[in-house]
Formats: C-alpha cells, sequence, structure tokens
C-alpha cells in the first residue's frame, strides 16, 4: 500500500529543499518592519516593489490609529461568525460604507479574499449551472468553481471570442450563466476587456462577477474598479473586492443586489462558518475608505508612478508585456534566470517577487513588481539603475 505521505519528499517540495540550500529560495522572507516603500529583512533595508500596498495606507497613522482605538472598544477579536456571535456594530458601519462607495445596494464582508471568491461562487452556482472564467483567473476563484455544484469551464485568456465560442458549445435552457473574470489580472497587470465580455454575456443571458481584487482603489474615476474604469457599473451583477491591496488591511467583500447579496449570506459555507474578521480589521478598512474618497491625489500619484517606471522598463529594453496597471511584470521567461535576477535584485537592495508556472505560463518566467503612491522619485530611479545594470549583466537588455 502506499504511503500517503510519500509525495512530501517529491516533487516541489524537493525543489523548494533545493533551492533552500543553494541559497536562492525567494519565499517565505521574514520582514522585521511593516509594509512600505522601504522594509527590513535581516537587518537590511530594501526598496520594496513587490507590494499590494497601492495607496500606500498600512503606514497611515490615520488608519493604525483607527485600528488601536477598536482593539480599545471592542478587543482583539469576535470569537465566533457573522451568523451568531461575530457581528459587530463595526461589520455592518463598513458595509453600509461600501455600498455607498460601490454604488450598490448591498455588502457583505467576508474574513478574507480568497474565502470571498470561494463562498461567493459556491453558493451562486447550482447543479445545473454553467460557470466560466478565464484561463488567468486568480486561485481563489478556480478553487471556487471546484467547490460549486455547477459544470465549470474556461476559456484563453482575455479572448472573449473565444468565451463565446465556449458558451455557444455549452449553454442550454436548462442553465444559468456565470461570467468570472479578473478585472485586473495578478501576474500581468493587464485589465479584462470589459466591454467586448459584457456583449457576449448579454448575447447569451448570462451574468457577470468580476474579482476587483487589485482593481478597487486603483482604477475608475473615484477608485470603484474596473466597472467604473470603463462606465459599465450597470452591467456588472457582482464585485468582489479585497482589503488586503488598497485598503491596507486583510478580508473581503461581495457588492451586488440587496436580493442576491441576501442570498449569499444565508447559504455561504465559507460565510456562515467561518469566524468574522476581527474589530482592528475592519476599523482599518473603514479610515482606509475615507482617506481614498477624500485624498484622489494619492491614485493620481500611483498613476504617475506607474507611467514613470512603465515608460522607464521600456525604454531599457525590458518586456512589460500587456501591464496597464501599478503592477509591471517584467518577463524573463526561463525559470533559473528569473530566480538569479531576483537574488541579484535583493543584493542590491531591491524586493520583488519571481513568478514562475503555473502562476505564469510555462516559458514565461517574470519578476513582479508593483508600485505604490507613497514610492519617491528617488526610489523608483533608483529601482531603474538596478534594473538596468543587472539587466545589462544578465543578458536580458
Amino acid at each position: 500500500m502506499a504511503d500517503l505521505f510519500s509525495k512530501c519528499s517529491m516533487g516541489v517540495s524537493a525543489r523548494a529543499r533545493e533551492a533552500m540550500e543553494q541559497g536562492w529560495y525567494p519565499y517565505f522572507k521574514a520582514f522585521g518592519s511593516g509594509a512600505d516603500t522601504e522594509v527590513y529583512l535581516n537587518g537590511h533595508k530594501l526598496i520594496m516593489i513587490g507590494s499590494n500596498n497601492y495607496l500606500g495606507l498600512t503606514q497611515d497613522p490615520r488608519v493604525k490609529k483607527a485600528a488601536i482605538e477598536a482593539i480599545d472598544q471592542f478587543g482583539s477579536g469576535c470569537t465566533g461568525s457573522r451568523f451568531l456571535n461575530g457581528t459587530l456594530t463595526l461589520h455592518e458601519e463598513l458595509e453600509e460604507k461600501l455600498a455607498s462607495f460601490m454604488n450598490v445596494e448591498a455588502v457583505l464582508v467576508f474574513s478574507t479574499g480568497f474565502m470571498t471568491n470561494q463562498g461567493v461562487i459556491s453558493a451562486i452556482v447550482g447543479r445545473k449551472d454553467l460557470v466560466v472564467g478565464d484561463s488567468e483567473n486568480h486561485a481563489s476563484i478556480v478553487d471556487g468553481t471546484r467547490l460549486a455544484f455547477g459544470r465549470a469551464l474556461k476559456y484563453r485568456h482575455n479572448n472573449i471570442q473565444d468565451l463565446d465560442r465556449v458558451l455557444t458549445r455549452n449553454k442550454s435552457d436548462e442553465n444559468g450563466i456565470l461570467i468570472i473574470s479578473d478585472g485586473v489580472f495578478s501576474m500581468g497587470g493587464d485589465i479584462v476587456d470589459l466591454p467586448a465580455l459584457v456583449a457576449v454575456a448579454k448575447k447569451h443571458g448570462a451574468r457577470i462577477m468580476l474579482d476587483d481584487a487589485h482593481a478597487i482603489g486603483v482604477l475608475g474615476r473615484n477608485g470603484r474598479g474596473t466597472a467604473e474604469h470603463f462606465g459599465l457599473e450597470k452591467e456588472v451583477d457582482l464585485t468582489m473586492g479585497t482589503f488586503s491591496k488598497s485598503f491596507a488591511s486583510i478580508g473581503g467583500f461581495i457588492a451586488g443586489s440587496e436580493e442576491v447579496v441576501h442570498y449569499i449570506k444565508h447559504v455561504s459555507r465559507a460565510f456562515i462558518f467561518s469566524a468574522s474578521p476581527p474589530p482592528a480589521s475592519v476599523a482599518t478598512v473603514i479610515a482606509a475608505v475615507d482617506i481614498l474618497q477624500a485624498e484622489p491625489e494619492r491614485r493620481e500619484k500611483l498613476w504617475r508612478n506607474y507611467h514613470k517606471m512603465k515608460k522607464g522598463f521600456e525604454q531599457l529594453g525590458f518586456n512589460t508585456g500587456n501591464s496597464q496597471t501599478p503592477i509591471i511584470p517584467i518577463i524573463i521567461g526561463e525559470d533559473e534566470k528569473t530566480f538569479l535576477l531576483w537574488r541579484l535584485l535583493f543584493e542590491n537592495g531591491v524586493f520583488a517577487n519571481p513568478v514562475i508556472s503555473p502562476a505564469a505560463p510555462p516559458g514565461k518566467a517574470l519578476i513582479r513588481t508593483s508600485y505604490m503612491a507613497t514610492h519617491t522619485e528617488e526610489e523608483l530611479d533608483k529601482v531603474l539603475g538596478i534594473f538596468e545594470k543587472l539587466g545589462r549583466q544578465l543578458g536580458i537588455i
């Protein structure tokens, strides 16, 4: 009989141990400072270009003060699910604030973004239903479709013609259809072709759900995300967002009609059977939403930083793919060269993220860089200079 644990010494696990022994293992690095444009690791100062802290709010005094005051009033945790004993007035305040901000009827807050996608998709998609997603959707969407009882299919990345083909071949009069896509794709930084997706959804009578984890706070005149960016807010049925990016905390939410959100609230196992978000996390988001609305100049600075870095990398000769947002991939191709560049960046005072298959397509390994509103010109110029030196040293440019 096979040993259940035999897999633990092979494959990914074995490669990780090999990387650790050779000194180029890039994951699970423990920082000795909070998320900011500069971080400390083992006493070394690094410029952080691997964070999703787009608006730079994790170190804002108003955000930290809100967390401290929430702990003083409500304590450190809720000790139960929202369904039973874990709902605070803070949770309801945040849901009302987010519904107003997102310009929707209702919002439901989950404990994590991953849980939000799992909980919503598995609640909405029934046995006779069809759920169709982009091939480069986030893992939480993929896992949510696996948990749903309906049939799950994929279409080629941002290829709406292929989506049309998949729906034409597989829809029936008996099933409901849910199309799910990232708004901003987390590795490539590109934006879904929402106008074309909406047209196909109308053609097939499908509902649309967007994962706007990397879009809310970044895209749109008011920072409401992808649908606002395209002027199509009334055409998107459900929008998912997270708090671990622009909102400087942890958690997630789903925004939509009151009827659908009410249904999810009473059916989603991920929501009903999980402990509720702690007071400090919730209060942090409330403060962040207020700052986002009061200080549009933060988004303006974020976009100036993006354009500077996008232009700078391309002028140097780096391949930045189809990036349209403050996520800028530096596409290397080979896994080994990608890890080598990561290590040299680290040694030169820059922290970024190496991404290989399956998070990136095979043969398209990359260094994922991302930028904050709070990065200074000096920091960004230093990053470009280091990339130029290392890119030439490794023959990438």
